[in-house]
């Protein structure tokens, strides 16, 4: 693996739905607008980082790696 993983259990977790609820309401609720597909691309981008368990922004402001 060529990254450590620095986001870990519930906030994964939180990550996901977070990042699959702005990507539905990006695309549904705001007609899929310009501020709608705003909307869906940080969704994504949440969505990625909670399967990954790697957030880069977060490895930039130096959290610890989680353990185990």
């Amino acid at each position: 693996m060529w990254y450590r993983k620095n986001v870990g259990g519930w906030k994964r977790a939180a990550r996901l739905i977070g990042g699959g609820s702005m990507l539905i309401c990006g695309v549904v609720a705001l007609h899929a607008s310009p501020l709608g597909l705003l909307l869906s691309a940080a969704g994504v981008v949440t969505l990625v980082t909670g399967m990954f368990g790697y957030c880069p922004a977060c490895a930039i402001a130096g959290r610890e790696p989680v353990k185990g």
